[in-house]
Parts: structure tokens; C-alpha cells; sequence
């Protein structure tokens, strides 16, 4: 079975937990260094012949369309993970709509095809802002992969469906994958979770989706996760630390596993739309 690997585009300070701490105006002052990250994870994935979805911030791609055009020159899908990485939980619908519009012109632009996919920051879809799937199909947007069925402090429905379907409006999510434990769902796709589990455990959760549900895995991953050592932000709660921090100088050898263990492909491949 052929599982899907995709790749949030995005730097270091760009991530939720740190917007007490760095402002969106204080971007280009800090030390990039998403360039760099992007080069090592696309050269890991060469070295596999593995290709995936990049849903990257059309911040990003302003700044680094270089990175935008090595993705698509690497055979990988290029998809959207918004402008500047607002969660779709402080947008209202007018926001919102700005907000995509301009991460797919600017990533068309840098990269010469069409963009079709999109990933909320943050997984921020929830059930008070269904709104979202009937602006993202007039903008021509074909999927979504925003939605994490799991209880969590910072997103997720945890009633929502385990396996990709199509919202009232018709657009496809694609939900990162989880498997099912008692009453619960239990996070098994990547993220701080593939740097806090042990990596048997990974790997013992994929088999799972791929043997009992039947299912093609949803992996995601960020650039900073493999870059230990990228500037400590200072004065952010320990949860914080613990979640941001903790087990970076694994990451990269996790993923020589990952890569090694299963099959892996792009999500337009897996989950055509």
C-alpha cells in the first residue's frame, strides 16, 4: 500500500505556539532558515525515491520561490498551507478568502502549475467554521487535509471521520490518520507525535492503518523538525518547550526508517480527487 508523506512548509517561528512571542512584523528580522531545511528533507526524499505534498505558506514562497520550483522540478505536489500561517480559527469568511487566494497565486506563480490541495494552520477546520470547504471550491481549490479527528488543547474533531470523504458543500478532506483505541483516537501521523512516540511505535501504528482499516497512511512533517539546531525562543512555556523541542536530533534518522519501512507517494496520487 502506498502511503502519503507531505511536508508543512514552514520556518521555526512561524508556528502557533510562538505568536505571544514573535510577531508576524518580526518575521524578516529573524534567522531563516526554512531554505536550508527544505534542501536537507528534499534531498532525503531523492535518496529514497520517495515523492510528496509540500503545502507551503505563500510566505514562503515570496521569499524562497527557488524552493517552490525545486519542489515541482523534484516531481513533487505543490499545495497550500495559506499565506502566513493565521489559523483559520481567527478568520472570518472575507479573511479567509484573501488569505488562500493569495497563497495560491503567489505559489502558481513561483511554481507554473496549478495548486489544488490546501492544509489549515494548525489543523484549525473545526465544526463552527464549515464555511470554510464552499470558499476554498470557489477559489478552485479540489481537496483539504485541515481536519485531525482527536481530542486535542490546540485542534481537532474527534468525531470526525477517520477515513477521507466529501463535505456537504462536495469538497474532499483527507484527515490525518489516527487509529482506534477503546473510545478514542489515538494521533498517528506525524508531527510532534512521530518525535514523541518511539519509532516502533510509528511504525506499529502505520501497519495498523494500512492492515485493519485498510487504509493508505496521511504522514506529515514540518522542516524545523529536523533541525536541531535552529535558535530557542525564550520565555515560552515548558508544554511548549517539551512539544517544540523535544527529540529533534531523532528526526532525520526516524524518517531514513520511515522512508525505508513503507511506500510512500504524493496525496493526489494516493487519494486522487
Amino acid at each position: 500500500m502506498i502511503n502519503a508523506f507531505t511536508v508543512d512548509v514552514e520556518d521555526y517561528f512561524q508556528v502557533s505556539a510562538f505568536e505571544g512571542h514573535i510577531a508576524r512584523d518580526a518575521w524578516d528580522r529573524q534567522p531563516s532558515r526554512v531554505e536550508a531545511n527544505m534542501h536537507r528533507v528534499l534531498d532525503l526524499l531523492a535518496e529514497h525515491g520517495v515523492k510528496g505534498t509540500f503545502f507551503t505558506l505563500g510566505w514562503v514562497a515570496e521569499r524562497y520561490p527557488a524552493i517552490v520550483r525545486r519542489i515541482v522540478d523534484g516531481g513533487h505536489e505543490l499545495a497550500s498551507h495559506g499565506y502566513d500561517h493565521t489559523r483559520v480559527t481567527q478568520m472570518d469568511p472575507a479573511h479567509f478568502r484573501r488569505d488562500i487566494v493569495q497563497a495560491k497565486q503567489l505559489l502558481e506563480d513561483a511554481g507554473g502549475i496549478q495548486v489544488n490541495g490546501y492544509r489549515a494552520p494548525t489543523f484549525s477546520f473545526r465544526r463552527d467554521n464549515r464555511w470554510v470547504y464552499d470558499i476554498l471550491l470557489e477559489c478552485g481549490y479540489r481537496y483539504s487535509s485541515s481536519v485531525a479527528p482527536v481530542k486535542h488543547d490546540l485542534y481537532g474533531i474527534p468525531d470526525a471521520p477517520r477515513r477521507p470523504y466529501r463535505d456537504e458543500s462536495g469538497m474532499t478532506e483527507i484527515p490525518i490518520s489516527t487509529i482506534r483505541i477503546g473510545e478514542r483516537n489515538l494521533p498517528c501521523g506525524g508531527g510532534g507525535f512521530f518525535r514523541l512516540y518511539p519509532y516502533a511505535l510509528t511504525r506499529w501504528c502505520i501497519s495498523r492503518v494500512n492492515a485493519a482499516d485498510g487504509q493508505p497512511c496521511i504522514f506529515y512533517m514540518h522542516p524545523w523538525e529536523i533541525d536541531a539546531a535552529q535558535p530557542r525562543q525564550q520565555g515560552v512555556k515548558l508544554k511548549t518547550r517539551i512539544r517544540h523541542y523535544m527529540n529533534l536530533a531523532k528526526v532525520e534518522g526516524r524518517l531514513r526508517r520511515l522512508l525505508t519501512d513503507f511506500r510512500w507517494g504524493r496525496m493526489d496520487e494516493v487519494y486522487p480527487t
